[in-house]
Protein backbone atom coordinates (compact mmCIF):
# COMPACT_ATOMS: atom_id res chain seq x y z
CA UNK A 1 0.00 0.00 0.00
CA UNK A 2 2.45 2.54 0.97
CA UNK A 3 4.44 1.41 -1.98
CA UNK A 4 1.33 2.61 -4.21
CA UNK A 5 0.81 5.71 -2.37
CA UNK A 6 4.57 6.37 -2.77
CA UNK A 7 4.71 5.92 -6.81
CA UNK A 8 1.01 8.42 -6.87
CA UNK A 9 2.73 11.08 -5.38
CA UNK A 10 5.67 11.40 -7.35
CA UNK A 11 3.33 10.90 -10.70
CA UNK A 12 2.09 14.38 -9.53
CA UNK A 13 3.24 17.48 -10.49
CA UNK A 14 5.57 19.82 -8.65
CA UNK A 15 3.56 21.84 -6.03
CA UNK A 16 3.33 25.11 -4.37
CA UNK A 17 0.19 26.27 -2.29
CA UNK A 18 -0.11 29.43 -3.73
CA UNK A 19 1.24 30.55 -7.99
CA UNK A 20 1.51 34.36 -8.79
CA UNK A 21 2.00 34.87 -12.05
CA UNK A 22 4.07 38.50 -12.12
CA UNK A 23 6.23 40.68 -9.92
CA UNK A 24 4.94 43.98 -9.98
CA UNK A 25 2.45 46.04 -7.44
CA UNK A 26 -0.61 43.65 -7.22
CA UNK A 27 1.81 40.39 -7.91
CA UNK A 28 3.92 41.36 -4.78
CA UNK A 29 0.98 42.57 -2.73
CA UNK A 30 -0.86 39.48 -3.08
CA UNK A 31 2.64 37.82 -2.35
CA UNK A 32 2.60 38.99 1.08
CA UNK A 33 -0.37 38.11 2.30
CA UNK A 34 -0.67 35.02 1.00
CA UNK A 35 2.54 33.74 2.38
CA UNK A 36 0.66 34.16 5.74
CA UNK A 37 -1.11 31.25 5.09
CA UNK A 38 1.40 29.07 2.83
CA UNK A 39 4.22 28.62 0.21
CA UNK A 40 4.16 30.96 -2.55
CA UNK A 41 6.23 31.25 -5.93
CA UNK A 42 6.14 34.33 -7.87
CA UNK A 43 7.01 33.98 -11.30
CA UNK A 44 8.38 37.09 -13.20
CA UNK A 45 9.13 36.86 -17.29
CA UNK A 46 13.11 38.81 -16.30
CA UNK A 47 14.42 40.23 -13.36
CA UNK A 48 12.77 41.30 -10.56
CA UNK A 49 11.42 44.32 -10.71
CA UNK A 50 11.01 44.87 -14.25
CA UNK A 51 7.39 45.34 -14.81
CA UNK A 52 5.17 47.83 -15.61
CA UNK A 53 4.79 49.41 -11.76
CA UNK A 54 8.56 49.38 -12.06
CA UNK A 55 8.35 52.11 -14.79
CA UNK A 56 5.49 54.15 -13.62
CA UNK A 57 6.48 57.81 -13.76
CA UNK A 58 3.84 58.85 -12.68
CA UNK A 59 2.30 59.13 -8.99
CA UNK A 60 -0.35 57.21 -7.21
CA UNK A 61 -3.42 58.91 -6.53
CA UNK A 62 -4.79 58.76 -2.93
CA UNK A 63 -7.45 60.81 -0.87
CA UNK A 64 -5.76 61.13 2.19
CA UNK A 65 -7.82 63.87 3.35
CA UNK A 66 -11.09 62.23 4.62
CA UNK A 67 -14.39 61.28 3.68
CA UNK A 68 -14.95 64.63 1.64
CA UNK A 69 -11.59 63.65 -0.25
CA UNK A 70 -12.87 60.17 -1.13
CA UNK A 71 -16.01 61.51 -2.44
CA UNK A 72 -13.95 63.54 -4.60
CA UNK A 73 -11.87 60.90 -6.08
CA UNK A 74 -15.02 58.77 -6.90
CA UNK A 75 -16.56 61.20 -8.38
CA UNK A 76 -13.14 62.33 -10.61
CA UNK A 77 -12.52 58.59 -11.57
CA UNK A 78 -16.06 58.25 -13.03
CA UNK A 79 -15.69 61.05 -14.66
CA UNK A 80 -12.80 60.20 -16.57
CA UNK A 81 -14.22 56.81 -17.20
CA UNK A 82 -16.69 58.31 -19.33
CA UNK A 83 -20.18 56.92 -17.94
CA UNK A 84 -18.80 53.47 -17.54
CA UNK A 85 -16.69 53.18 -14.29
CA UNK A 86 -18.39 50.06 -12.01
CA UNK A 87 -19.32 52.08 -9.36
CA UNK A 88 -18.68 49.65 -6.60
CA UNK A 89 -15.39 48.92 -8.15
CA UNK A 90 -14.37 52.65 -7.90
CA UNK A 91 -15.67 52.90 -4.12
CA UNK A 92 -13.63 49.93 -3.47
CA UNK A 93 -10.56 51.39 -5.02
CA UNK A 94 -10.79 55.03 -3.31
CA UNK A 95 -12.27 53.90 0.06
CA UNK A 96 -9.64 51.17 0.31
CA UNK A 97 -6.84 52.79 -0.76
CA UNK A 98 -5.37 54.88 1.78
CA UNK A 99 -5.35 52.05 4.60
CA UNK A 100 -3.39 50.47 1.66
CA UNK A 101 -1.12 53.57 0.71
CA UNK A 102 -0.63 53.82 4.79
CA UNK A 103 0.54 49.87 4.77
CA UNK A 104 3.05 50.98 2.12
CA UNK A 105 4.24 53.88 4.29
CA UNK A 106 5.00 51.81 6.92
CA UNK A 107 6.69 49.37 4.91
CA UNK A 108 9.11 51.79 4.19
CA UNK A 109 8.14 53.57 0.71
CA UNK A 110 9.64 56.58 0.52
CA UNK A 111 7.30 59.58 -0.95
CA UNK A 112 8.38 62.80 -1.58
CA UNK A 113 7.51 65.70 1.59
CA UNK A 114 7.99 68.97 2.02
CA UNK A 115 8.68 70.03 5.79
CA UNK A 116 8.15 66.34 6.99
CA UNK A 117 4.69 66.98 4.97
CA UNK A 118 3.57 63.91 1.99
CA UNK A 119 4.05 66.06 -1.00
CA UNK A 120 1.12 66.19 -2.72
CA UNK A 121 0.23 66.92 -6.93
CA UNK A 122 -2.69 67.67 -9.19
CA UNK A 123 -3.02 65.60 -12.63
CA UNK A 124 -5.22 65.62 -15.36
CA UNK A 125 -8.70 65.40 -14.53
CA UNK A 126 -7.64 65.23 -10.83
CA UNK A 127 -10.04 68.15 -9.00
CA UNK A 128 -7.45 68.59 -6.49
CA UNK A 129 -3.87 67.53 -5.58
CA UNK A 130 -4.14 64.08 -4.21
CA UNK A 131 -1.22 62.53 -6.31
CA UNK A 132 1.58 60.77 -4.03
CA UNK A 133 5.54 61.06 -6.29
CA UNK A 134 8.44 59.03 -5.06
CA UNK A 135 11.99 60.59 -6.64
CA UNK A 136 10.02 62.99 -8.71
CA UNK A 137 9.29 60.87 -11.54
CA UNK A 138 10.37 57.61 -9.71
CA UNK A 139 6.96 56.18 -8.13
CA UNK A 140 6.35 53.05 -9.52
CA UNK A 141 10.11 52.20 -9.25
CA UNK A 142 9.99 53.10 -5.44
CA UNK A 143 6.86 51.16 -4.09
CA UNK A 144 8.54 47.87 -6.67
CA UNK A 145 11.58 48.22 -4.12
CA UNK A 146 9.82 48.70 -1.23
CA UNK A 147 7.30 45.21 -1.35
CA UNK A 148 10.17 43.37 -3.00
CA UNK A 149 12.34 43.99 0.15
CA UNK A 150 9.33 42.82 2.21
CA UNK A 151 8.84 39.56 -0.12
CA UNK A 152 12.03 38.77 -0.28
CA UNK A 153 12.32 38.52 3.58
CA UNK A 154 9.52 36.20 3.99
CA UNK A 155 10.38 32.78 4.52
CA UNK A 156 7.92 31.14 2.59
CA UNK A 157 8.20 33.50 -0.68
CA UNK A 158 9.97 31.71 -3.33
CA UNK A 159 10.87 33.91 -6.83
CA UNK A 160 11.28 31.97 -10.42
CA UNK A 161 12.94 35.10 -12.33
CA UNK A 162 13.78 34.78 -16.00
CA UNK A 163 10.79 31.98 -16.27
CA UNK A 164 7.53 32.36 -17.75
CA UNK A 165 4.12 31.00 -18.04
CA UNK A 166 2.96 29.00 -21.36
CA UNK A 167 -0.01 27.33 -20.59
CA UNK A 168 -3.02 27.36 -17.98
CA UNK A 169 -4.05 23.83 -17.23
CA UNK A 170 -7.93 23.44 -16.61
CA UNK A 171 -10.35 20.44 -15.11
CA UNK A 172 -13.43 20.27 -14.45
CA UNK A 173 -13.87 24.06 -15.01
CA UNK A 174 -10.94 24.81 -12.39
CA UNK A 175 -7.20 26.35 -13.00
CA UNK A 176 -5.19 23.25 -11.49
CA UNK A 177 -1.48 24.08 -12.86
CA UNK A 178 0.19 26.03 -15.36
CA UNK A 179 3.51 25.14 -17.27
CA UNK A 180 6.78 27.07 -16.52
CA UNK A 181 8.83 27.89 -19.27
CA UNK A 182 12.81 28.88 -18.51
CA UNK A 183 14.46 30.01 -21.50
CA UNK A 184 18.15 29.28 -20.14
CA UNK A 185 17.28 25.62 -19.74
CA UNK A 186 14.71 25.53 -22.52
CA UNK A 187 12.61 23.52 -20.56
CA UNK A 188 8.86 23.05 -19.40
CA UNK A 189 7.65 22.20 -16.22
CA UNK A 190 4.28 22.17 -14.93
CA UNK A 191 3.31 23.66 -11.26
CA UNK A 192 0.39 22.30 -9.61
CA UNK A 193 -1.40 24.98 -6.83
CA UNK A 194 -4.62 25.54 -4.64
CA UNK A 195 -4.85 28.72 -6.61
CA UNK A 196 -3.05 30.81 -9.40
CA UNK A 197 -3.22 34.11 -9.39
CA UNK A 198 -2.45 36.51 -12.58
CA UNK A 199 -0.95 39.15 -12.33
CA UNK A 200 1.24 39.96 -15.28
CA UNK A 201 0.59 43.46 -16.17
CA UNK A 202 -1.07 44.81 -19.28
CA UNK A 203 -0.36 44.38 -23.23
CA UNK A 204 1.39 47.47 -24.35
CA UNK A 205 3.66 45.36 -26.95
CA UNK A 206 0.45 44.49 -28.78
CA UNK A 207 1.13 48.20 -30.67
CA UNK A 208 4.41 49.04 -32.68
CA UNK A 209 4.43 52.83 -30.71
CA UNK A 210 4.16 52.50 -26.61
CA UNK A 211 5.26 53.34 -23.34
CA UNK A 212 5.25 49.84 -22.08
CA UNK A 213 8.60 47.69 -21.66
CA UNK A 214 9.65 44.61 -23.43
CA UNK A 215 7.82 42.66 -21.05
CA UNK A 216 4.20 44.03 -21.61
CA UNK A 217 3.37 41.10 -24.15
CA UNK A 218 -0.29 40.53 -22.45
CA UNK A 219 0.51 36.58 -21.92
CA UNK A 220 -1.48 36.10 -18.34
CA UNK A 221 -4.42 37.80 -20.15
CA UNK A 222 -3.93 35.43 -23.59
CA UNK A 223 -3.50 32.29 -21.33
CA UNK A 224 -6.43 32.87 -19.02
CA UNK A 225 -8.75 33.27 -22.29
CA UNK A 226 -7.34 30.06 -23.55
CA UNK A 227 -8.21 28.47 -20.55
CA UNK A 228 -11.90 29.20 -21.12
CA UNK A 229 -11.41 32.63 -18.39
CA UNK A 230 -14.07 35.66 -19.79
CA UNK A 231 -12.42 38.84 -21.02
CA UNK A 232 -14.15 42.00 -20.60
CA UNK A 233 -13.62 45.68 -22.19
CA UNK A 234 -10.82 44.83 -24.35
CA UNK A 235 -11.55 47.55 -27.18
CA UNK A 236 -10.62 50.17 -24.49
CA UNK A 237 -6.68 50.34 -24.32
CA UNK A 238 -5.20 53.82 -23.59
CA UNK A 239 -3.06 55.95 -25.04
CA UNK A 240 -0.83 57.96 -23.13
CA UNK A 241 -0.74 61.65 -24.81
CA UNK A 242 2.66 62.52 -24.35
CA UNK A 243 5.06 60.19 -25.25
CA UNK A 244 8.77 61.79 -26.75
CA UNK A 245 8.65 61.67 -30.17
CA UNK A 246 12.46 61.32 -31.72
CA UNK A 247 12.86 59.46 -34.49
CA UNK A 248 14.91 55.98 -33.66
CA UNK A 249 14.00 56.82 -29.86
CA UNK A 250 11.72 54.58 -27.92
CA UNK A 251 8.63 56.17 -26.60
CA UNK A 252 9.61 56.98 -23.73
CA UNK A 253 6.91 58.43 -21.34
CA UNK A 254 7.09 62.14 -20.03
CA UNK A 255 4.76 62.18 -17.67
CA UNK A 256 1.17 63.87 -16.34
CA UNK A 257 2.63 65.33 -13.49
CA UNK A 258 4.70 67.59 -16.62
CA UNK A 259 1.53 68.95 -17.02
CA UNK A 260 0.33 69.06 -13.75
CA UNK A 261 3.16 71.38 -13.04
CA UNK A 262 1.84 73.71 -15.71
CA UNK A 263 3.43 72.41 -19.15
CA UNK A 264 1.28 73.94 -22.11
CA UNK A 265 0.76 72.02 -25.31
CA UNK A 266 1.51 73.55 -28.50
CA UNK A 267 1.30 72.75 -32.28
CA UNK A 268 3.48 73.29 -35.50
CA UNK A 269 2.61 77.02 -35.51
CA UNK A 270 3.67 77.67 -31.85
CA UNK A 271 -0.64 77.91 -30.88
CA UNK A 272 -1.53 76.36 -27.15
CA UNK A 273 -4.62 74.30 -28.86
CA UNK A 274 -6.24 72.45 -26.00
CA UNK A 275 -9.19 75.39 -25.24
CA UNK A 276 -10.30 74.35 -28.82
CA UNK A 277 -11.25 70.58 -27.00
CA UNK A 278 -12.32 70.62 -23.42
CA UNK A 279 -12.05 73.65 -20.68
CA UNK A 280 -9.55 71.79 -18.57
CA UNK A 281 -7.13 72.26 -21.16
CA UNK A 282 -3.96 70.35 -20.68
CA UNK A 283 -5.49 68.61 -17.76
CA UNK A 284 -8.26 67.59 -19.49
CA UNK A 285 -8.87 63.40 -19.64
CA UNK A 286 -5.99 61.44 -21.14
CA UNK A 287 -8.20 60.08 -23.86
CA UNK A 288 -9.25 63.93 -25.02
CA UNK A 289 -5.84 65.06 -25.05
CA UNK A 290 -4.34 62.13 -27.05
CA UNK A 291 -6.74 62.50 -29.88
CA UNK A 292 -6.19 66.18 -29.81
CA UNK A 293 -2.55 66.44 -29.81
CA UNK A 294 -3.56 63.21 -32.63
CA UNK A 295 -5.25 65.82 -34.49
CA UNK A 296 -2.90 68.42 -34.09
CA UNK A 297 -0.23 66.37 -35.49
CA UNK A 298 -2.39 65.68 -39.28
CA UNK A 299 -1.03 67.09 -41.95
CA UNK A 300 -3.09 68.34 -45.00
CA UNK A 301 -1.81 65.91 -46.82
CA UNK A 302 -2.37 61.70 -46.54
CA UNK A 303 0.45 60.24 -44.13
CA UNK A 304 1.87 63.93 -43.49
CA UNK A 305 2.78 64.33 -40.23
CA UNK A 306 3.43 67.81 -38.19
CA UNK A 307 4.87 67.80 -34.79
CA UNK A 308 3.18 68.72 -31.22
CA UNK A 309 5.24 69.93 -28.47
CA UNK A 310 5.45 70.12 -24.82
CA UNK A 311 6.51 73.52 -23.07
CA UNK A 312 7.51 73.75 -19.90
CA UNK A 313 10.19 77.07 -20.56
CA UNK A 314 7.46 79.33 -18.92
CA UNK A 315 7.35 77.76 -15.56
CA UNK A 316 9.07 79.39 -12.57
CA UNK A 317 9.41 78.98 -9.19
CA UNK A 318 10.31 74.93 -9.85
CA UNK A 319 13.63 73.34 -10.60
CA UNK A 320 12.35 70.95 -13.14
CA UNK A 321 15.65 68.90 -13.56
CA UNK A 322 15.42 68.28 -9.44
CA UNK A 323 11.47 67.77 -10.04
CA UNK A 324 12.03 65.57 -12.73
CA UNK A 325 15.11 63.74 -12.48
CA UNK A 326 14.59 60.70 -14.59
CA UNK A 327 12.70 62.37 -17.28
CA UNK A 328 15.58 65.59 -17.55
CA UNK A 329 18.37 62.50 -17.63
CA UNK A 330 16.77 61.18 -20.44
CA UNK A 331 15.95 64.19 -22.20
CA UNK A 332 19.44 65.17 -22.03
CA UNK A 333 20.74 61.98 -23.77
CA UNK A 334 19.43 63.50 -26.50
CA UNK A 335 19.99 67.21 -25.85
CA UNK A 336 16.80 68.51 -24.44
CA UNK A 337 16.06 70.42 -21.85
CA UNK A 338 12.54 70.72 -19.84
CA UNK A 339 13.91 74.47 -18.67
CA UNK A 340 14.93 75.30 -22.34
CA UNK A 341 13.13 73.19 -25.45
CA UNK A 342 9.68 73.10 -26.60
CA UNK A 343 9.90 69.03 -26.39
CA UNK A 344 8.26 66.73 -29.18
CA UNK A 345 5.39 64.63 -28.36
CA UNK A 346 2.73 62.10 -29.33
CA UNK A 347 0.61 59.74 -28.32
CA UNK A 348 1.48 56.08 -27.66
CA UNK A 349 0.17 52.57 -25.60
CA UNK A 350 0.08 52.74 -22.49
CA UNK A 351 -2.38 51.12 -20.07
CA UNK A 352 -5.28 48.44 -20.97
CA UNK A 353 -8.68 49.11 -19.16
CA UNK A 354 -9.80 45.59 -20.51
CA UNK A 355 -8.46 42.32 -19.22
CA UNK A 356 -9.78 39.26 -17.62
CA UNK A 357 -12.89 39.64 -16.09
CA UNK A 358 -13.18 39.59 -12.24
CA UNK A 359 -15.55 40.30 -9.80
CA UNK A 360 -14.40 42.66 -6.49
CA UNK A 361 -12.14 40.15 -4.99
CA UNK A 362 -9.88 38.81 -7.79
CA UNK A 363 -12.47 36.26 -8.66
CA UNK A 364 -12.42 35.21 -12.20
CA UNK A 365 -14.94 33.13 -14.54
CA UNK A 366 -12.81 29.90 -14.25
CA UNK A 367 -12.53 28.41 -10.86
CA UNK A 368 -9.20 28.41 -8.82
CA UNK A 369 -8.16 31.20 -11.40
CA UNK A 370 -7.53 34.98 -9.74
CA UNK A 371 -6.68 38.17 -11.49
CA UNK A 372 -5.28 41.52 -10.10
CA UNK A 373 -3.74 44.64 -11.28
CA UNK A 374 -3.75 45.30 -14.91
CA UNK A 375 -3.99 42.24 -16.20
CA UNK A 376 -7.72 42.23 -14.82
CA UNK A 377 -10.78 43.86 -15.42
CA UNK A 378 -13.56 44.99 -12.55
CA UNK A 379 -14.70 47.69 -14.62
CA UNK A 380 -13.00 50.56 -12.39
CA UNK A 381 -11.37 52.35 -14.60
CA UNK A 382 -14.71 52.90 -17.41
CA UNK A 383 -13.57 53.62 -20.51
CA UNK A 384 -10.77 55.49 -19.93
CA UNK A 385 -8.30 55.46 -16.55
CA UNK A 386 -8.17 58.75 -14.09
CA UNK A 387 -4.31 59.33 -14.29
CA UNK A 388 -2.77 57.41 -11.39
CA UNK A 389 -5.48 55.28 -10.38
CA UNK A 390 -2.79 52.28 -11.50
CA UNK A 391 -1.03 51.72 -9.02
CA UNK A 392 -3.32 52.27 -6.38
CA UNK A 393 -5.25 49.73 -8.43
CA UNK A 394 -2.79 47.07 -7.89
CA UNK A 395 -2.43 47.26 -4.13
CA UNK A 396 -6.18 47.27 -3.51
CA UNK A 397 -7.04 44.61 -5.36
CA UNK A 398 -4.21 42.98 -4.74
CA UNK A 399 -4.84 42.49 -1.52
CA UNK A 400 -8.23 42.01 -1.87
CA UNK A 401 -7.79 38.65 -4.44
CA UNK A 402 -4.85 36.90 -1.73
CA UNK A 403 -7.65 37.12 1.00
CA UNK A 404 -10.24 35.59 -1.51
CA UNK A 405 -7.83 32.99 -2.79
CA UNK A 406 -7.41 32.92 1.74
CA UNK A 407 -11.18 32.44 1.84
CA UNK A 408 -12.46 30.34 -1.01
CA UNK A 409 -9.50 27.79 0.95
CA UNK A 410 -9.36 24.92 -2.74
CA UNK A 411 -7.49 22.31 -1.76
CA UNK A 412 -4.07 20.83 -3.79
CA UNK A 413 -5.05 19.18 -6.95
CA UNK A 414 -3.85 16.18 -8.25
CA UNK A 415 -2.17 16.62 -11.64
CA UNK A 416 0.28 14.63 -13.31
CA UNK A 417 3.51 15.73 -13.95
CA UNK A 418 4.61 17.09 -17.60
CA UNK A 419 7.96 17.86 -18.50
CA UNK A 420 9.59 18.54 -22.33
CA UNK A 421 12.41 20.69 -23.98
CA UNK A 422 11.04 22.24 -26.99
CA UNK A 423 13.15 23.33 -29.67
CA UNK A 424 13.56 26.94 -30.78
CA UNK A 425 11.91 27.82 -34.34
CA UNK A 426 13.23 30.24 -36.37
CA UNK A 427 13.51 33.50 -34.69
CA UNK A 428 13.72 35.58 -37.98
CA UNK A 429 10.40 34.64 -38.99
CA UNK A 430 8.98 34.80 -35.24
CA UNK A 431 10.08 38.57 -35.26
CA UNK A 432 8.67 39.35 -38.79
CA UNK A 433 5.53 37.89 -37.76
CA UNK A 434 5.70 40.20 -34.72
CA UNK A 435 6.15 43.49 -36.04
CA UNK A 436 4.14 43.12 -38.66
CA UNK A 437 1.09 42.76 -36.09
CA UNK A 438 1.98 45.36 -33.66
CA UNK A 439 2.51 47.76 -37.12
CA UNK A 440 -1.16 46.59 -38.03
CA UNK A 441 -2.59 47.22 -34.80
CA UNK A 442 -1.37 50.77 -34.40
CA UNK A 443 -2.43 51.88 -38.10
CA UNK A 444 -5.67 49.70 -37.79
CA UNK A 445 -7.16 49.49 -34.00
CA UNK A 446 -5.44 52.92 -32.69
CA UNK A 447 -6.01 55.42 -31.20
CA UNK A 448 -8.56 56.50 -34.51
CA UNK A 449 -10.59 53.70 -35.39
CA UNK A 450 -13.29 52.94 -37.80
CA UNK A 451 -15.19 50.16 -39.79
CA UNK A 452 -13.16 49.65 -42.26
CA UNK A 453 -9.57 50.12 -40.23
CA UNK A 454 -10.82 47.05 -38.18
CA UNK A 455 -11.95 45.14 -41.16
CA UNK A 456 -8.48 45.75 -42.44
CA UNK A 457 -6.82 45.09 -39.55
CA UNK A 458 -8.80 41.58 -39.46
CA UNK A 459 -7.75 40.73 -42.74
CA UNK A 460 -4.24 41.12 -41.66
CA UNK A 461 -4.48 39.70 -38.46
CA UNK A 462 -5.73 36.28 -40.06
CA UNK A 463 -2.60 35.95 -42.01
CA UNK A 464 -0.59 36.67 -39.58
CA UNK A 465 -2.12 34.10 -37.59
CA UNK A 466 -1.89 31.72 -40.00
CA UNK A 467 1.67 32.23 -40.71
CA UNK A 468 2.27 31.73 -37.28
CA UNK A 469 0.04 28.70 -36.94
CA UNK A 470 2.99 26.63 -38.21
CA UNK A 471 4.98 27.12 -35.08
CA UNK A 472 1.91 26.19 -33.04
CA UNK A 473 3.70 22.64 -32.78
CA UNK A 474 4.37 21.06 -29.22
CA UNK A 475 7.45 20.51 -29.95
CA UNK A 476 8.35 24.05 -30.75
CA UNK A 477 8.71 26.78 -28.18
CA UNK A 478 10.72 29.78 -27.33
CA UNK A 479 9.99 33.01 -25.28
CA UNK A 480 9.86 35.02 -27.73
CA UNK A 481 7.22 32.58 -30.03
CA UNK A 482 5.09 32.26 -26.66
CA UNK A 483 4.72 36.27 -26.45
CA UNK A 484 3.83 36.07 -30.37
CA UNK A 485 1.44 33.62 -29.85
CA UNK A 486 -0.49 35.69 -26.90
CA UNK A 487 -0.23 39.28 -29.20
CA UNK A 488 -2.40 37.25 -31.57
CA UNK A 489 -4.80 36.16 -28.83
CA UNK A 490 -4.60 39.43 -27.73
CA UNK A 491 -5.19 41.78 -31.12
CA UNK A 492 -7.78 39.32 -32.02
CA UNK A 493 -9.59 40.25 -28.80
CA UNK A 494 -9.43 43.99 -29.28
CA UNK A 495 -10.07 43.92 -32.68
CA UNK A 496 -13.27 41.78 -32.20
CA UNK A 497 -14.46 44.33 -29.74
CA UNK A 498 -13.29 47.48 -31.37
CA UNK A 499 -15.76 45.98 -33.87
CA UNK A 500 -18.90 45.49 -31.92
CA UNK A 501 -19.10 48.75 -30.22
CA UNK A 502 -20.33 50.92 -32.46
CA UNK A 503 -20.01 54.11 -30.69
CA UNK A 504 -17.44 56.74 -29.03
CA UNK A 505 -16.22 56.39 -25.49
CA UNK A 506 -13.19 57.17 -23.20
CA UNK A 507 -10.04 55.64 -25.44
CA UNK A 508 -12.47 53.92 -27.61
CA UNK A 509 -13.09 56.11 -30.75
CA UNK A 510 -14.52 55.64 -33.73
CA UNK A 511 -14.51 58.18 -37.04
CA UNK A 512 -17.51 56.24 -37.98
CA UNK A 513 -19.50 56.81 -34.79
CA UNK A 514 -18.46 59.81 -33.47
CA UNK A 515 -20.95 60.38 -30.32
CA UNK A 516 -21.72 58.50 -27.47
CA UNK A 517 -24.50 55.65 -27.25
CA UNK A 518 -25.96 55.05 -23.61
CA UNK A 519 -28.85 53.41 -25.19
CA UNK A 520 -27.21 51.01 -26.44
CA UNK A 521 -23.61 50.86 -24.84
CA UNK A 522 -23.78 52.10 -21.68
CA UNK A 523 -22.48 48.35 -20.90
CA UNK A 524 -19.45 46.02 -20.68
CA UNK A 525 -17.83 43.98 -23.28
CA UNK A 526 -17.93 40.41 -22.40
CA UNK A 527 -15.63 37.88 -24.43
CA UNK A 528 -15.62 34.43 -24.53
CA UNK A 529 -14.64 31.87 -27.28
CA UNK A 530 -14.51 35.04 -29.50
CA UNK A 531 -17.94 36.42 -29.36
CA UNK A 532 -18.65 39.23 -27.74
CA UNK A 533 -21.89 39.75 -25.65
CA UNK A 534 -22.83 43.49 -23.72
CA UNK A 535 -23.61 43.85 -20.14
CA UNK A 536 -24.56 46.12 -17.73
CA UNK A 537 -22.69 46.07 -14.42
Amino acid sequence: MLQVLASKVMANAESVDYLVIGAGVAGLRAAIELARHGEVLVVTKEALGESNTHYAQGGIAVALSGEEDIALHLQDTEYAGDGLVYRSAAQVLVSEGPLRVEELIAWGTGFDRLNGQLLLAREAAHSLPRILHAHGDATGAEISRSLLAIARQHPRIRFADWTMITNLVAEDGRAVAADLFAPESASLRRIRARAILIASGGAGQVYSDTTNPAVATGDGIALAAQAGAELADMEFYQFHPTALSLPGVPRFLLSEALRGEGAYLRNHSGERFMDRYHPQLELAPRDVVARAIAREGMGANPGESLPVYLDMRHVEGIDLNQRFPGISRFLALHGLSLHRDQIPVRPAAHYLMGGIRTDLDGRTTLRGLYAAGEAACTGVHGANRLASNSLLEGLVFGARAANAILEDGLSLPSVEAHATTPTAPDPIQIEAAITALRTMMWQDAGLLRDRQSLEDGSAKHREISEELSQFAKPEQGSRRLYEAHALVSLAQAILLAAQARTESRGAHFRNDYPKRDDENFRKHSVELNEEIRFEQW
